[in-house]
């Protein structure tokens, strides 16, 4: 069995290829500093000429008014023009040529507004013609997302209060009978665990039994339930104190949608622009190749207007902000207009992306988003504690790297696995001692744990996601099983347990990490702020380890289980661990 994690730059090849085409090329590609700037702070833009480009002139078209830059050889049609200087040249081994660098600065513009750009180097276009775009404003994460705790539910999965549930389809249907309703009538048992943020996976009428694929963005799916359905779930989460995220998929939807049916028999159609025919009507460009799911063209003013009234439509509705689904895929200047509306909409709302792709891909949405899922930490984490591919000495390097990369303000919401992957618990063989040690990490690294549904009770799956040479998803997304014998009772008292310790120290949900200790096989760090301070330790090696150290933190907070032990002597702390143990000390 092999990890499976859904991406554009999954091997090796794709990588070189990748790194190939940018390096290159005529590439911009979001180097701009700073990535979310402040009222009137001036910003960078970067921009490099790959060794077969001779061009020696670059200009940036650039306007703060909405509306899109036009130009050609140095001279502004709509909007403004500014030169880029060249500032170096850089020799690339991989390329066995010059790379040249050009940059310029744009001036500072007042709060609220989008700047929209694109690059050229005399008369060829960067990076394909792309346009960018940056929100100017003094807009961090609201503070709330540094306490949270999310909780993943695959709506047609999660629960129904009727007694058939759950009741599965045969294929092509592969449909649940999980509600809204249902959802509602577990909150007491979400919000038992420390959760106090639900993720919902699409909730929109769709012809699917996942929901991204949706057919209206402005409605609620009616084999799920009624608008009043949600609004009785909003209302109720908010009365727990709790927030609920949306999933949001700005780039494609169902075939079926009445926008595309009518781009599709109407060339003369309005809606025809809201999509990229490459040969009407029956070659379109689509999410990965996938017919059903045309792509959106959110170059077109129309169509991004109908997505972003969409947002802000269910933000006053009174959801709390969204998960974005495929964020990579739509244009890049589309983010400055997003949180642009989502901020105004509702300046506490939280939006983070889902982009399967390395971390200088994932920065490059700080400003647009407040953040990105850490698929990276994710990947870390299982290679650690599931495959026991890396040891504690290498995992602890990667997280003071990872964590150095980005800055505190980028929201990097953590997780073990989701509804695109094989569980975590089945990739470690169901070892629940894997498991454990793996939230205890999770739940005391920086970043808002999320717990994907079920994984707190013990489920797991009974295939490999991926079966000949396909992956299918639903061996991921089994029903929540609610019958007691079938769920763990003591995983559950041991995740409702990491929820209170998170919540009960600041220096987990706020503090710094620094590593004390590590080795082959046991990781130690402390996490601190203010007067508040914790050390944690694990034991990521299927063997005991015992471990001496001098701690000011001697008492026990947290353990994986009882069989970990704390021995005080003369010169310090004397640690026991079993194979997959850890503690948490304070």
């Amino acid at each position: 069995m092999d990890d499976f994690i859904f991406g554009t730059l999954a091997t090796e090849e794709l990588r070189l290829a990748h790194i190939r085409s940018q390096r290159g090329g005529i590439s911009h590609s979001q180097r701009r500093l700073p990535r979310d700037p402040l009222p009137g702070q001036p910003v960078s833009l970067e921009l490099s000429l790959g060794p077969e480009h001779p061009q020696q002139k670059a200009w940036v078209y650039w306007t703060n008014d909405g509306s899109d830059p036009a130009g050609a050889n140095g001279q502004a049609q709509n909007g403004f023009v500014s030169g880029l200087e060249p500032i170096d040249s850089e020799w690339d081994n991989l390329l066995w040529g010059y790379i040249r660098h050009f940059r310029v600065e744009l001036p500072g513009q007042p709060a609220g507004t989008v700047v929209r750009y694109r690059l050229a180097a005399e008369d060829v276009w960067a990076d394909s013609g792309a346009f960018y775009a940056y929100y100017v404003d003094n807009d961090p994460p609201p503070d709330w997302t540094k306490d949270a705790i999310l909780y993943q539910i695959f709506a047609d999965r999660f629960f129904d209060p009727a007694p058939e549930f759950p009741k599965l389809e045969a294929k092509p249907s592969l449909k649940c009978n999980g509600t809204l309703r249902g959802i509602t009538a577990k909150l007491d048992y979400i919000a038992g665990l420390g959760v106090n943020c639900l993720w919902l996976t699409p909730i929109f009428p769709s012809p699917s039994y996942h929901g991204y694929d949706a057919t209206s963005f402005y409605e609620i799916n009616p084999r799920l339930g009624t608008k009043e359905d949600f609004r009785q779930l909003l209302d109720e989460t908010h009365a727990r104190g709790m927030k609920l995220l949306m999933d949001f998929v700005p780039n494609h939807w169902s075939n079926q949608h009445p926008t595309f049916i009518e781009a599709q028999k109407d060339q003369s159609s309005p809606h025809r622009p809201w999509y990229t025919f490459k040969t009407w009507p029956h070659d379109y460009k689509t999410f990965f190749g996938v017919k059903t799911l045309p792509q959106i063209n959110l170059r077109n003013r129309e169509a991004r207007e109908h997505i972003l009234g969409a947002a802000q439509y269910w933000l006053e509705f009174g959801v709390d902000g969204f998960r974005v689904d495929y964020c990579i895929g739509p244009s890049p200047d589309f983010y400055a207009e997003f949180r642009r509306v989502t901020r105004t909409t509702n300046p506490e709302s939280w939006t983070f992306g889902e982009a399967v792709d390395p971390p200088d891909s994932q920065i490059t949405f700080a400003g647009g988003m407040d953040g990105s899922l850490d698929f990276m930490l994710l990947e870390a984490m299982r290679q650690t504690f599931a495959f026991g591919r890396w040891n504690a000495r290498r995992f602890a390097d990667f997280l003071s790297r990872h964590e150095a990369f980005f800055p505190a303000t980028f929201s990097r919401p953590s997780f073990l696995d989701n509804h695109d992957m094989n569980r975590f618990l089945w990739v470690a063989g169901n070892d629940k001692r894997k498991l454990r040690l793996a939230a205890l990490c999770q739940y005391t690294l920086v970043g808002a744990p999320i717990l994907y549904y079920g994984t707190e009770i013990g489920l797991s799956q009974e295939r490999d996601m991926v079966q000949h040479g396909r992956a299918i998803h639903e061996e991921a997304r089994l029903p929540m099983p609610w019958a007691s014998s079938a769920q763990d009772k003591d995983l559950y008292a041991y995740y409702r347990g990491l929820g209170q310790l998170r919540h009960e120290r600041p220096a987990l949900r706020r503090g710094r990490r620094e590593t004390i200790h590590a080795d082959d096989s046991v990781l130690i760090y402390r996490r601190v702020t203010g007067s508040d301070s914790l050390v944690v330790v694990l034991n990521t090696s299927e063997k005991p380890a015992t471990v001496m150290l001098a701690l000011s933190e001697a008492r026990e907070c947290f353990a994986t289980g009882s069989d970990c032990g704390i021995e005080k002597t003369d010169s310090g702390l004397r640690l026991h661990l079993p194979p997959y143990g850890g503690l948490v000390l304070g």
